[in-house]
């Protein structure tokens, strides 16, 4: 399966408070199209925006010589995200086809469908990419799940759900975009009580004293602000989010990252500070659960 992405960009005003910033990444993904996000995705249809945990199983790559080696790394790299969604998912708790779960900055919508199919509920997606939001619905519906599954032109800070309706919410890589207080908030609104926030993300290690040059050139990059571990914890425990796991994926999530630095078609330029900092302890790759109290 191939899917290009011809998604025409919606100008839409994003709804509720927007600010300049929330613009520029309305823009940032609307026009974004890394072949390392569309390519890995054309392996099942599942197409994320985050990155892998495992080791990475050798026996899959073949010889270095085998003429299919890349489709087999691309193959292997996607496997390796789709157990990251895989792990999210295990943290949610007793999930119900009478639930409904949200997605917190959605993407194309991996994780949604994944969620649906595991769980047999409604999951709603929300994202400032109307291009993203498209693309989701459109997935859903060719998978015949658009009555389940949907995503929506929507500021995760001002999510239109009830309050108290969701049982269960995350951010997979989506909560640099944003202050965690009124992210946190937010989630705090619309779960139910008993109901779970997952969240896995990279977090700058306060142990370390100050954000890094590797951390500093991935916020350039993806024009994001990178949160403490601290920060993450501080903000929860202010929102009546508390904690029962927090889980360091850092060493699980390094094999994806070398494995993909291997991949020159799938290169962007910034495997290098990903690695170098996982590695030198100034950055951590975590995964938080906490319950709505």
């Amino acid at each position: 399966m191939s899917v290009t992405d011809t998604t025409p960009v919606n100008r839409t005003a994003v709804p509720g408070p927007a600010t300049p910033y929330q613009g520029d990444i309305a823009r940032y993904w609307d026009h974004e199209a890394r072949p390392v996000n569309l390519r890995l995705g054309d392996v099942d249809g599942l197409y994320h925006h985050h990155y892998g945990i495992g080791e990475v199983d050798q026996a899959a790559l073949g010889a270095p010589d085998d003429s299919e080696r890349e489709k087999k790394l691309v193959t292997e790299l996607h496997r390796l995200e789709s157990a990251q969604t895989d792990v999210l998912l295990d943290s949610l708790g007793d999930i119900r086809p009478e639930h409904t779960l949200v997605d917190a900055g959605c993407g194309r919508g991996g994780s949604m469908v994944m969620a649906h199919q595991r769980f047999g509920c409604k999951v709603e997606g929300v994202t400032l990419s109307a291009k993203q939001a498209e693309f989701g619905n459109r997935r859903a519906k060719e998978l015949g799940i658009d009555d389940s599954v949907h995503a929506q032109v929507r500021n995760m800070l001002d999510m239109p759900f009830g309050t108290g309706t969701v049982r269960g919410s995350w951010n997979n890589e989506s909560s640099m975009y944003v202050d965690l207080h009124d992210l946190f908030a937010e989630h705090s609104r619309i779960l139910s009580v008993g109901g779970r926030y997952v969240t896995i993300t990279g977090c700058w290690n306060p142990i370390y004293g100050q954000p890094s040059k590797w951390v500093s050139q991935i916020n350039a990059h993806f024009e994001c602000n990178i949160h403490s571990r601290r920060e993450y914890l501080r903000a929860m425990a202010d929102n009546r989010l508390v904690p029962n796991a927090v889980v360091d994926l850092t060493a699980a999530t390094l094999p994806y990252w070398e494995l993909r630095a291997t991949v020159p078609s799938l290169v962007t330029g910034i495997e290098e500070a990903f690695i170098n900092s996982y590695k030198d302890g100034s950055f951590q790759y975590l995964l938080i659960a906490a319950d709505r109290v």
